[in-house]
């Protein structure tokens, strides 16, 4: 038995098998898991032909971040191929190139909205479509990159993350009474579709090779989807508003 056995999860994010969300619908289904995975619009083709590289092909539902509609036509998707969730993977973030690349001085307010929108407010939108499908409780995982200082390049796609942070402990506030935990994890910088459009992210692989205490691997998703599926699971029970470090212990040394 896994520790996932049994569980019926849902995966945000998976584009390419370069995704910590892939890595975490792997081990999830290698756990035990029923996965389903959303997508949208232009990309679903290809995360239909990324899924198949999958233990078993999950089922995949419409899910634009962008769109209130498929949140709120969310549950009703979801039940045409499980009867229930039991976990929750938000994978979700993009902000528009002006919003990113050292160009935090100028960046206009409509690329800051979106950049907050589709990163942060998107994870209030999903738990509380999700939430239906947990009567009895479940868990809501997300992926940030540590928002608590300025990253060289990042932006406003930090600040966005910033209040995806903030966002998950109100969450956990507001859904801790239906015994639906919110937990976060910080991964370190990894080579993921998403990390490819942003300018300057070799700099972030300079800081981690010189200040992570455990080696870190920017071609290895397997720690932080290690973590997600832990906190999907039974085995933080009363953990929630949490934000698990990944990141070879980099958050924790000083400059």
């Amino acid at each position: 038995m896994g520790i996932l056995d049994g569980k019926r999860i849902l995966v945000t994010g998976v584009l390419m098998d370069s995704s910590i969300a892939f890595h975490v619908a792997r081990i999830a289904q290698q756990e035990g898991a029923e996965v389903v995975l959303t997508s949208f619009g232009r990309t679903m083709r290809i995360t239909q032909a990324i899924a198949k590289r999958l233990p078993s092909t999950p089922p995949i539902i419409e899910l634009d971040a962008s769109n209130a509609e498929d949140f709120a036509a969310l549950a009703d998707r979801v039940r045409e191929h499980v009867d229930g969730l039991d976990g929750v993977l938000h994978s979700i973030g993009f902000a528009p190139e002006a919003a990113l690349g050292g160009n935090f001085l100028k960046t206009e307010w409509a690329d800051v909205a979106t950049a907050v929108q589709i990163s942060a407010y998107s994870l209030k939108e999903l738990a509380v479509a999700a939430q239906p499908l947990m009567p009895s409780g479940g868990s809501v995982v997300g992926l940030t990159f540590d928002a608590t200082v300025a990253w060289p390049k990042y932006d406003w796609m930090g600040v966005a993350k910033a209040a995806f942070e903030s966002t998950a402990r109100y969450l956990a506030r507001d859904l801790g009474p239906e015994n639906v935990r919110v937990n976060l994890v910080a991964a370190g910088p990894l080579k993921t579709t998403a990390a490819k459009s942003i300018p300057g992210f070799d700099e972030f692989e300079g800081v981690w090779a010189t200040r992570a205490p455990l080696a870190w691997d920017v071609s290895d998703f397997e720690p932080a989807a290690r973590a997600c599926v832990a906190l999907l699971s039974d085995w933080f029970p009363r953990t929630t508003g949490e934000i698990v470090h990944v990141d070879g212990g980099v958050h924790a040394m000083g400059a």
